[in-house]
């Protein structure tokens, strides 16, 4: 199970963002995001720190420990 992906996922679309507007934002590529979003990659954590601070999230609930 990708709690992450998951998390990410919904985020986004919770936020009416699209991958390649998440991924400008944050600085990565488009592919990343999918690759995050499928649990083929994970995420540095100055990209988690990223994504939660854009999302205005804990990294807890990002990585599903909350």
């Amino acid at each position: 199970m990708n709690v992450f992906g998951e998390r990410l996922k919904e985020l986004r679309q919770e936020n009416g963002i699209g991958q390649v507007e998440l991924a400008k934002k944050i600085n990565v590529s488009k592919g990343i995001i999918s690759f995050w979003e499928n649990g083929l990659r994970e995420p540095t954590m100055s990209n988690l720190i990223s994504l939660a601070d854009f999302f205005g999230v804990t990294l807890d609930y990002l990585v599903g420990r909350e």
